[in-house]
Order: structure tokens, then sequence, then C-alpha cells
């Protein structure tokens, strides 16, 4: 029999709250190991050549300085492959004179003191034999392997379609400016390394340092139990990590070492630049008919990072003839990363720019467009929808924005000297899932202990475990501890991709249940107990007692159970994998996205006025940390459509505004009136045991295309570029 549902579902505060808030919560950089000194890395000042000289004598002669270290005598490690992603040969630290790109780690100073560390770096003199560096995505040649897909005759259709576009889309690099910067504690004991790190996925961390140092994963502890936002930019174990447990390693002592603000422009990855080719043809009614996508993206030489950025356009709408192909450019900066919503927030742009643009041409409303073209399954593959409710978001949202008010002819739409207009646009990003484990413990005295581990960047991972766990259990929340963020707990999927809901909710859900039902089983069998030969599908548990369904007045509870029987505790594995196999059903969330945005007239400024995002994203966990999720979304995809860009000097592959001061992010004064609403019912039974299907990605894909399509509407200029800056209107 099913439990009770009172604290899922429920908008509930977040159990680490006080934590947090407080400054109580331990960040990677917070922790102090016995003797721990600090590390400050060096970073090359040219964009490609070779290191001809490191002069760390001045360095070396500071009181407290304990060693510099680079690739002059620095260990050898041994030999690692690729683990798949990104293919390429990964970027070793100290191990050659090459500088790949502008900010590579050549040097590292470790001392007793961070203000020491910092002041000897300084001193450290490296020369080099430089080149110019190739770091201009438009001039540069794409490598030749190219990502494909084709079906129908796109060409043959486009030649013949009654309304052909061909447009070409710019988008700038964005990077992550999370509040915690990414850092590390290394400490080794003998052949055993422990780590406190910023990581997204404490497992695959530890696999990758061990194969760092050629030692087995077993001797590799992680630690991460908070990450202070992340979104990407900690989902792989980058150089400095690497080079932390190096020094650790050569002083013996614990070494903490934390990247800058302005090292986490190259020192971690980035959502790479993109040019954007988009040819579209479609009938008189606005029925499509061909798309030709043709995609440039940078990445680095070492490495090819490639993202999903044509999946939009192959499964989104209705199209018979679509052929794509996108190409990575090498250049001689740092690898690009996943940035939340990787490559479909990007797809999703020029795809709903054009579907606007379309709209326009033929005199149709945009979501009557987008209607006209709803697919009946997902034309890249054949297979059926799980769920799909576009259509509900389309009409849900038009009557929650009040659609109607908007103005069809562009520029039409005054507020004393603004502009004003109304843009929307559809998301789509795919339900990921893997193989999670949760342990679950019930304890003597009533309370639960639930661990595994997973990760939390700041979406509130350990509340919505709380709340999946209580109601399995029949506990409520106070009575249940989830635990996360180590390696040594239960193996589960990385905070990433919106899969973690979906796979350690349900690993959880499923553990949970089989304490439940064991407790139950242990109940029924005891002659001791009210429950002694019930049926145990009749019982339920709920306030952490058991009880008969159908005579609620004959039950115990857990602590009587248990203590009767001499039991401290039962305790379980919980697991749950996506099933094996071909895939069944087509596994995706979807959003519709609405702005309504203000444009001066004499100064080309653009203020979004109001957003509003609508999710067919399954069942909702909790509606709180839903609307956290979605509304920083909106304001992180606000960030993109009007400010974030890297400015590079392309002389020497410098990265000019490498600071919070010059690469503008949203603050408060930019912050519209913002609101999220989740379509009910929605639980995706296909997609996992809870129904959930991610929402961290989804509630930022659309907000872009939004944006610059209600621009569009309030002025009559159509930007095919991001950010849209004031210089772009004017």
């Amino acid at each position: 029999m099913s439990q009770p549902q009172a604290a899922v579902g429920a908008s509930v505060a977040r159990v680490d709250a006080r934590l947090r808030v407080t400054g109580k919560a331990k960040y990677a950089g917070d922790n102090n190991p016995d003797g721990v000194v600090h590390a400050v890395i060096v970073d090359s000042r040219v964009g490609l050549g070779r290191i001809t000289g490191v002069d760390a004598a001045a360095a070396l002669a500071q009181p407290g300085v304990l060693t510099v270290i680079s690739h002059l005598n620095a260990p050898k490690l041994p030999p690692v492959q690729s683990n798949g992603y990104p293919p390429g040969t990964p970027l070793r630290a100290f191990q050659d004179d090459k500088v790949r790109f502008f900010g590579q780690p050549v040097a590292v100073v470790v001392a007793t003191t961070l203000e020491v560390a910092q002041h000897a770096a300084s001193l450290v003199q490296v020369s080099y034999d430089a080149e110019r560096p190739s770091t201009d995505l438009r001039a540069a040649p794409p490598a030749d392997n190219p990502e494909t897909y084709a079906r129908g005759d796109a060409d043959r259709a486009l030649s013949s379609a009654d309304v052909k576009l061909d447009l070409t889309f710019q988008m700038a690099r964005q990077h992550h400016n999370a509040m915690e910067p990414a850092g590390i504690v290394a400490r080794w004991d003998g052949d055993k390394l422990t780590i406190w790190e910023k990581c997204q996925a404490v497992q695959y961390s530890g696999f990758s340092m061990a194969a760092e140092f050629g030692i087995s994963p077993e001797n590799v502890h992680v630690i991460s139990p908070v990450v202070g936002g992340a979104f990407g930019n900690a989902f792989r174990t980058w150089v400095h990590s690497v080079i932390a447990a190096i020094a650790a390693r050569r002083v013996e002592r614990p070494v903490k070492l934390v990247l800058t603000r302005r090292q986490l422009y190259f020192g971690i990855g980035y959502r790479p630049a993109y040019s954007y080719g988009l040819r579209m043809g479609s009938d008189r009614r606005g029925h499509l008919t061909a798309a030709v996508h043709d995609v440039n993206s940078e990445t680095s030489t070492y490495e090819t990072h490639l993202e999903d950025t044509l999946v939009p356009g192959r499964m989104l709408y209705s199209t018979p003839n679509v052929k794509q192909t996108h190409r990575s450019v090498p250049l001689d900066v740092n690898t690009p990363t996943w940035m939340r919503g990787p490559g479909y927030s990007t797809g999703a742009y020029p795809l709903e720019s054009a579907m606007d643009e379309l709209a326009h041409e033929l005199g149709i409303d945009p979501i009557e467009l987008r209607l006209r073209n709803e697919p009946a399954d997902d034309q890249s593959n054949g297979l059926p929808f799980s769920t799909r409710r576009l259509r509900e978001c389309y009409t849900t949202g038009a009557l929650e924005f009040d659609w109607k008010r908007r103005n069809s002819r562009p520029g039409s739409t005054r507020d004393g000297d603004w502009y004003v207009g109304m843009g929307m646009a559809a998301g789509v990003y795919d339900t990921q899932r893997a193989a999670s484990q949760a342990s679950v413990r019930l304890n003597a005295d009533g309370t639960a202990l639930v661990q595994s581990g997973t990760s939390d960047m700041g979406p509130g991972t350990a509340t919505s475990m709380t709340q999946v766990a209580a109601d399995a259990l029949g506990l409520t929340m106070r009575r249940v501890i989830f635990r996360l963020g180590d390696s040594t707990m239960p193996p589960a999927a990385g905070h990433f991709g919106s899969q973690t809901m979906a796979s350690v909710g349900s690993a959880v859900q499923d553990g949970c249940d089989k304490l439940r039902k064991e407790a139950i089983a242990l109940a029924v069998k005891d002659e001791g107990s009210a429950l002694h030969g019930a049926d145990p599908a009749d019982v339920e548990v709920r306030g952490g007692r058991l009880y008969a369904t159908d005579e609620p007045a004959r039950g115990e509870t857990y602590q009587r159970l248990l203590s009767r029987n001499k039991r401290a505790y039962l305790e379980v594995l919980g697991s749950w994998a996506p099933p094996e196999g071909a895939a069944r059903y087509s596994l995706y969330a979807y959003a519709a996205t609405f702005a309504e945005v203000a444009v001066h007239a004499r100064l080309g400024l653009v203020r979004v006025r109001r957003m509003l995002g609508v999710y067919d994203a399954g069942r909702i966990i909790s509606p709180a940390l839903a609307d956290s999720q979605a509304l920083g979304a909106m304001i992180g995809g606000l960030g993109a459509a009007l400010l974030e860009h890297t400015v590079t000097d392309h002389r020497d592959g410098r990265i000019v505004n490498a600071n919070f001061a010059d690469y503008l992010v949203p603050s408060h004064a930019d912050i519209p009136d913002i609101r999220a609403v989740y379509l009910a019912d929605g639980e995706d039974l296909v997609a996992d045991p809870i129904g959930v299907k991610g929402l961290a990605e989804i509630v930022c894909i659309g907000v872009t295309p939004a944006i610059s399509n209600a621009v569009f509407n309030a002025t009559g200029r159509r930007i095919r570029q991001l950010p849209i800056t004031p210089e772009l209107l004017l």
C-alpha cells in the first residue's frame, strides 16, 4: 500500500538553512586540518609558446616559503587517458614546458600563510618563447570531424519552400561566477589521499585523482558536503586540484589552494562562444518544411568539448527535413565545460528567435505558430513522448502573462521614453538518470539516517531527499537526517544534468520502502505486537507509528517495535537504475518562457519588466525549492541575454574583463517581477519511480530568446547576437 504524502509537495524550509545562513556550513576552503599550509598558482602571462626559464630564487628566499614547484622539479605523473569527456589529452600539472593558453598554471608557491604565498608568487620570474595565439572563433578554421544529423532532404525542401529565412547568430562566451570559488584542501597519509574539494560528484573526483597519481580509487577520500554554486564548473577535476595534491605530497603537509576570482576565468571551464547559422523554410500557413543548422563552437586545442546543441532543432517542432552540422573550432584557450542548460540553452536561442521571425513574416501569433508545428512523436528517433505538455505550457502562460495585450506590430507600444514589447520562447531538456544507491538506517529511537554520495551545489538536495525519505518511512522530516557529499557513502549519480532527484531520489525511495516493509514484516510476525497477524499490505506508517489502515487504533511505534525485539537499528541499501536496453520513450522536460521588456528610445538601454516561466517538469517534490531554481535560472538567463560576455585580447589571449567590475552579471536593480508556474499532475512514471523529470536545467532554456523576441516586439530591431547591448540597438 502506498504511503500518505505529507512532506513531498509541501514548501518546507531547507534542512540546512541555519548552517548556511549562520556561516557554519563548511565549504572546501573552510577546512583547516592540522598543519595546513597555503598554495598560490603562478599563471602564464602568454597565450601560446614555451617556458624558457623559471627563476624562483626570490620567492624561496621569503620567510615561510616551503617550496616552489614547476615543470623543472615536479614529479612525473603516470600516463592518464581521458575518461571519455572530453575527448583529447587532459592538461597535466607541470609535465612539460608548453603553454597552451593564457593563464595556464606554470608554477605553484607553497608557504605557511596565504599572504606569504601570494607575495612569493608575485616574485617568481617566468620567461617564455611566445607565439601569437589563435583565440578568435570567427577567424580560426574548424576541426574536420563534425557532429552531423539528417532526415529527409533539407536542401531540396528549403529551395522549394514558400517562405525562407537565412539567419546567423553569434553567442559570446559566458563564465561561471559562483559564490564559492574553486578550491581544495589536500592531505596525504602515506599512499592515501584525502581531499576537501568543491566538486559536483565525489566519486568521479576520486576516480580522477586516483588516475592522476596511479593509485587505487579506494585510496582517495573525497569530502564535499556543501558547494557554493557550480552549475557545471565543478563537474570535472581541474588541474589546480592535482597541483594541490602534488604540493601536499612534496611538503608532507595538508595544502589549501583556492583560485582567485581572476583565475576562475581560465582555471575552470565556461560556456563556449558560438556561431550558429540557421536556414528555415515553411509553407504559407506556417508549417515547417525544412531546417538547416550550421554551428561552430570554440574548444581548446588539446580537448574537444561538444554539447547537445543540435537536439532542440531536431525534435522540438515537426519538421520533415532537417540537416545539422556542429563543428568544434580548436583555439588556444582552456577547455570549455558544461554550464547550466548546456547545449540546449545555446540551441534554443537561434531556434526560438527564428520561430519568432517566421511568425512575424507570416503574420501569425508566435504561440499559434508553435502550436501548428507540435509533433505527434519525437521525429529524431520515432519514439513516443513519455509525457509532453508543451501545449498546456503555452496556453497557461498566455493566460497568466496576459499575452493578449501584446501588440503584434513592433515598435507600436510606448511608455514615455521607453518602447515596450513582449516575447516568448519554448524550451526543452532531456530527462537524465543514472544508477544510484542510498543507505537507510532506522534507529531504535525512531529517527532515521539516510546517506548517499551525491552533492548539493545549492538546489537543496538534502531537503528534497529528506522529504522523500520522511514520507516513505512514515516519519516527520525532523526525525530524518540526510547526509551526502562523501565518497565513502553509497555511490550516486553526479550532481549535474538535472538527474539528481530522479536518480538519487528513486534510490532513497527504494531504500525507505524496503526498510518500512521490513519493519512491518517484523511487526506482523511478532506475537507481542498489536499488528501480529495483520496483512502487511494493509499496514501504513504515519508519524513513526505503524497501524492497520482499516483499524487505526491498532498499531505501535517504531521505537516500541525495535526495543521489544532488541534491535538497535534496521538498515537496508536502496538502489535504482534506469532500465537497460534500447530506449522505448522520448524523455524530456518542457518550458514556455514569457518576457516583457522596455527599451529606452534614445539610450538603447533594455530593462526586463517581468518574466514568467511555465514548466512541464514532472512531479514537483518541493515547490519552494523549485521556485528557487526557476527564479534563479531566469535571472541567469537575463544576464546571458543582456550583460554577460567575455572580452579577449586576441594579441595574447588575455581575458580583459576577468573580474566582477567588468564582467557584468545581474544585480538586484536588474531583477524584474518574475514568477514560475508548474503544471499540476505532471508526474512521469516512465522516467523514474518518483515521477520527476528534473528541473534545474529546463528553467533556464528559452529565457534568452524570450527576451530577444521581446526586444524585437518593442523596437522592430532584430538583434541576432548575445548579449544584446545598448550599442547594438543604437
